[in-house]
């Protein structure tokens, strides 16, 4: 998303820039706009909808691509040569991210959602996306390492071309089938190459394009420019693109939300449930390793967040845009924004307690615990 402004002595939330400090509030309006829109200008939507090549609408790959792009080209990639100086963390990083975060959100998502098979995969995709984008935010205003969360993020991307597809037909077909069989609900099949065809496509080509923006302008342009003129300009972008696909994909099945406002806090009960025990996970496994403040945070913020963008991308793309697999993922930020502002204030609040003054673990209070 956006760049957070480095105001000094200002509150975490002062701290975020405009956009993100009230990215729920535009994400409710663009749900208003598009529930009014096909209320009022149903052959507007008709058009935008229409323009497509096979099942594909070009409108929205293009708004789902930016919505990628921008982001893409802010990661670090650089950064991974580093990786030998903090090889334990990356190391640990492993077990939330790819590990403990996917088995936890299909955890909940059967356990909260048994009757609704199509949020419950909704919610499963947004469990499975690593987070790539505001947990750089989240890390910063908590006071984490930012060179190894740069790194994750970069690994995190580069993983998910390849990881995404895999996971999604373990965790989504495969496990979900072991499930039905012991006589839950429903399993919606969910075809491998179809996922991993829309994960080459929508993170895939904007994450050729990052990597190449990135590395030609830092040459061209020198770091200062591309990093305090370019990307202040270009970050901001990417909400354009999920703003237009809300409004789209609420326009299209608007009525039925409102028809039915129970299912969205259905949805939010599992996605609250996942980020709050994820970070509290991420934030004990560093302080049991006696990590320092900073390495804890990271792995605490990087396991408890989610690449919201790309679950979005991945659903519309796999079951279109006016499923409730969409819908299931367009929830992810409304719970996931507020939550860990609040989170970063606990990190705050509970380093006092957890850690020395130098970041270091407080040792009576390890022993005390061990």
């Amino acid at each position: 998303m956006t760049e957070v402004r480095p105001v000094e002595g200002a509150s975490v939330v002062a701290r975020l820039s405009l956009l993100d400090r009230f990215l729920p509030v535009w994400i409710f309006l663009a749900m208003a706009v598009g529930v009014l829109a096909g209320r009022y200008l149903p052959q507007l939507v008709g058009v935008i909808t229409s323009l497509q090549v096979g099942t594909v609408s070009i409108p929205i790959a293009v708004g789902l691509l930016w919505m990628m792009y921008p982001i893409l080209t802010r990661v670090r990639y650089e950064e991974i040569s580093k990786i030998g100086k903090a090889w334990k963390v990356f190391a640990v990083s492993i077990i939330p991210n790819w590990l403990v975060g996917p088995a936890v959100m299909w955890a909940l998502a059967w356990l909260l959602l048994p009757d609704l098979p199509e949020y419950r995969v909704g919610v499963i995709m947004v469990g499975l996306a690593r987070c790539i984008a505001m947990v750089l935010i989240w890390n910063y205003l908590a006071g984490g390492d930012e060179e190894i969360c740069a790194i994750m993020v970069a690994l995190n991307a580069l993983f998910q071309v390849v990881l995404y597809a895999p996971m999604a037909y373990f965790y989504l077909t495969l496990t979900s089938s072991w499930v039905a069989g012991a006589g839950a609900t429903t399993v919606v099949q969910v075809s491998v190459m179809e996922v991993a065809r829309t994960v080459l496509i929508f993170l895939g080509i904007p994450l050729v394009l990052g990597i190449i923006t990135r590395f030609s302008l830092l040459h061209a342009k020198g770091r200062e420019w591309f990093e305090e003129r370019l990307m202040p300009r270009m970050g901001p972008t990417a909400m354009i693109g999920l703003l237009f696909t809300i409004v789209v994909m609420f326009a299209q099945q608007g009525e039925k939300i409102i028809a039915m406002p129970g299912d969205v806090l259905r949805i939010a009960i599992p996605l609250l449930g996942y980020f709050v025990f994820m970070w509290i996970f991420g934030w004990l496994l560093g302080w049991a390793l006696r990590f320092r403040y900073p390495q804890t945070v990271t792995l605490a913020f990087t396991g408890g967040s989610n690449d919201f963008e790309l679950a979005i991308a991945v659903a519309v793309g796999v079951f279109g845009i006016s499923s409730g697999q969409a819908l299931a993922t367009v929830v992810g930020p409304l719970i996931e924004v507020p939550v860990l502002i609040s989170l970063v204030y606990v990190s705050l609040w509970a380093k006092r307690f957890f850690f020395n003054a130098d970041g270091t673990v407080k040792r009576a209070l390890a022993r005390s615990k061990a």
